[in-house]
């Protein structure tokens, strides 16, 4: 009996020290980005190793870092109105969305998602890409930490500089350059919504040849800004609690 009671102080010991490994691993980095710009994300060094195993020698990844107040307000504008509505609002989560997304997927093929910007922060700083429950649940694990530690508007500049906007193209003042050959502090109202309406699928579709479906998605995209106050809804991000600095 005294065998098996040290057995399973043993393993119990073990798992404390495990989950506080994953404690203080996942803690300090999220800490860390509140103040450092992360030189690059999880999905960016997955295609480099992806491209590399595969032998694509022609693939180039272009990412260039720059603060949010370098980056045009039509953009963050933009990809609010067409990723997260709620952004100023939830806590990392958009429950309503995230119930219609589940009850949509209970009856059809296609999968709907219901990720909010900080949600995506999370999976593409930290995670890898693919659908598991593990997966899931350390990504909401992380959304929650991100939630507790950054500011909105931290969130919001972390986000629009390690989302990709095409095939290698990640971060606005990449994407702006590519695409539109200016820099992200020089986006027009139209070229941002293009860069919002290829986020969904930036392998699929392009900011550079947009089809139909991109123009239309443009359009729609530009009513909502305006729908959402303009300008004033990123003043009313950085009146939250830690949000202007």
């Amino acid at each position: 009996m005294a065998v098996r009671r040290s057995w399973a102080a043993r393993v119990g010991l073990g798992l404390l020290v495990l989950l506080l490994a994953f404690l203080l691993l996942s803690v300090l980095p999220v800490l860390a980005f509140r103040w450092i710009d992360p030189p690059c994300s999880a999905f960016m060094l997955e295609a480099r190793v992806t491209a590399w195993t595969s032998g694509d020698s022609g693939y180039v990844s272009r990412h260039t870092w720059v603060n949010l107040n370098r980056i045009s307000p039509n953009l963050p504008l933009a990809v609010v109105a067409s990723e997260d509505q709620k952004f100023p609002e939830h806590h990392g989560f958009d429950v309503e969305a995230i119930e219609k997304a589940y009850a949509l997927n209970r009856h059809s093929h296609r999968i709907h998602g219901a990720s909010t910007i900080s949600q995506q922060v999370a999976k593409n700083l930290f995670l890898w890409s693919g659908r598991s429950y593990f997966r899931k649940g350390l990504e909401a694990w992380f959304t929650v930490l991100i939630e507790a530690v950054w500011p909105k508007r931290r969130i919001l500049e972390v986000y629009l500089n390690i989302a990709e906007f095409g095939h290698g193209t990640y971060g606005a003042e990449a994407a702006a350059q590519r695409f539109f050959h200016t820099s992200a502090a020089r986006l027009s109202r139209s070229d941002a919504a293009v860069l919002a309406a290829v986020l969904p699928n930036p392998q699929r579709f392009s900011a550079a040849a947009p089809s139909r479906y991109i123009l239309e998605r443009r359009d729609w995209i530009l009513g909502q800004m305006q729908a959402l106050g303009g300008p004033d809804m990123l003043r009313e991000i950085d009146a939250l609690p830690g949000g202007a600095h």
